[in-house]
This record gives C-alpha cells, structure tokens and sequence, in this order.
C-alpha cells in the first residue's frame, strides 16, 4: 500500500531515452517553407524588436493590457525559429 504521505508526480525518466526526442521546435525548412525565407522573416523580426519603442511600425498598441506585447512575443518566436533553421543547418554540415 502506498504511504499517503507521499505524493506521486510521475515516473522517473528513462536514462536511455534519446533526449533530443523531446524537442518540439523542428526548422521550418522541413516544413518546406524556403531557408532564404526564414533568414528573411526572422532578420524582419529581428528589426522589429530592436525598434519597439519608436514607434515607427508598431502592430498592436503597446498600452492595449495583455495583447499590447503579443506582436513582440511573434517577433521573438520568428527570430528563434531563424536562430534554430541557422543551427540545425551548421549541425548538418557538420555532420556530413
């Protein structure tokens, strides 16, 4: 019988498993979107987020509560899935 006191979160993990398995963010390349066009949008998103307080294109109004910083939260995502197609493609050549 279990101790009550005791509370169960789960099983332990596997030692033996493949830890990248569990990576969900896969290049989009491998969706079939273009690498140029990552490279494109995320040097986009990148221009986006150095100039967020200017003003000069600004998608949501940052004084909006909540939803004022979900255009930057988008920049961010777009830069990170640049940063991750440059990676996994510096990983492929260096594995060949």
């Amino acid at each position: 019988m279990k101790d009550p006191k005791i509370i169960d979160i789960g099983n332990s993990p596997d030692p033996n498993e493949n830890p990248r398995k569990a990576f969900n963010f896969r290049p989009l390349s491998s969706y079939g979107v273009p690498r140029w066009l990552v490279y494109v949008v995320a040097a986009i998103g990148l221009v986006y987020i150095l100039n967020p307080t200017f003003g000069l294109v600004e998608l949501i109004p940052d004084n909006l509560p909540i939803i004022g910083n979900l255009d930057e939260g988008g920049a961010f995502l777009l830069v990170m899935y640049g940063v991750l197609e440059f990676l996994e493609r510096n990983r492929n050549i260096e594995g060949n």
